[in-house]
């Protein structure tokens, strides 16, 4: 265990250029004491590994080290070959490269590993587009990619949630795939950093001036604390209703803007006490109402009150006659 540790320390440097203790640990999944304890046993079998003090310090190899390590496990060849998501390498015009890539990988394998190697295709795919796929139109995606190589500033006409349109001038750091949807990674000129939806960036201008891109900027790192506060921010509007036992299913599977977060055992006519979370009470009102009288709330009674005027305006409205 110690030594695929020791190998994979060294594989993390020489990829990485400079990583702390603590970030190793986190990689690894070991303590900080571990990871000082590797670098002495490295150190002492000749590998040049040195510690850098201060701010921006870290772990790093003497420049110009190169280790010629090339010996893969056959989970780690598994690993490399599972099916990537077929449209967003569409996204990137990265289908054929991958391809590509595939097979030379493959060729290059010892013979014993190529037959498991191919089959790893045929038995994991990955796809993540949804059952009724709508693919987001994205005017500038070429621009975006470009840019980001380039470290080149981007002029942005941007539509904002409320419909009208911004003129931003951002440094581009990256692109993120969340499900089949992507999202434009930037800071402004004062280096805040912004996520953008990239459907909405309506059109993309290269400006002539370049960037440096920060050092230490870890855009998977980012995009992890970006989803938690952005979870964790969310509007709740928490709900409990009764349920007939025969819609408990549906609610199982409900709908993205609604969690069931508990449940009862049925009490003694049969009903169901459900706790359900929705983001507004607008949301919650639609879909209580869409289940007739297979639900009714308990908590709030001002939520109760809303849903019976509901019942009945619709109950009016359609007494009303027939639609001319």
């Amino acid at each position: 265990m110690r030594g695929d540790r020791l190998i994979s320390i060294l594989l993390l440097l020489q990829s990485q250029g400079q990583m702390t203790a603590r970030e190793l640990a986190e990689r690894l999944e070991v303590s900080e004491r571990t990871i000082y304890r590797d670098m002495e046993a490295l150190s002492g079998t000749g590998i040049p590994v040195f510690a850098e003090r201060g701010k921006n310090g870290g772990w790093s190899l003497l420049e110009g080290y190169q280790t010629n390590l090339t010996g893969l496990k056959e989970s780690e060849i598994q690993a490399l070959l599972v099916s990537p998501s077929v449209q967003l390498l569409d996204d990137l015009g990265l289908t054929h490269s991958s391809h590509e890539a595939r097979n030379k990988l493959i060729a290059s394998l010892p013979f014993r590993y190529r037959e498991s190697a191919n089959e790893v295709w045929n038995r994991i795919h990955v796809d993540t587009s949804t059952w009724r796929q709508q693919r987001e139109k994205i005017e500038s995606f070429e621009v975006l990619k470009n840019a980001i190589w380039k470290e080149n500033k981007l002029e942005l006409h941007y539509q904002r949630a409320d419909g009208k349109t911004s003129i931003l001038l951002v440094k581009p750091l990256g692109l993120v795939a969340k499900g089949n949807r992507w999202y434009f990674i930037a800071s402004k000129d004062n280096d805040e950093i912004r996520t953008y939806r990239a459907s909405r960036i309506q059109a993309a201008k290269p400006v002539k001036e370049t960037f440096e891109r920060p050092k230490d900027f870890d855009l998977a790192g980012y995009w992890r604390d970006a989803v938690k506060d952005f979870v964790e921010n969310l509007p709740k509007y928490e709900v409990r209703v009764a349920v007939s036992p025969s819609i408990l299913p549906r609610l199982t599977f409900t709908d993205r803007f609604v969690q069931m977060v508990e449940r009862e055992d049925r009490n003694e006519d049969g009903w169901i006490s459900v706790k359900l979370s929705f983001n507004t009470e607008e949301e919650a009102k639609g879909y209580i109402l869409g289940f007739a009288n297979q639900m009714k709330v308990l908590e709030p009674r001002e939520l109760h009150d809303k849903i019976v005027e509901m019942a009945e305006a619709v109950v009016a409205f359609y007494k009303q006659g027939e639609f001319k």
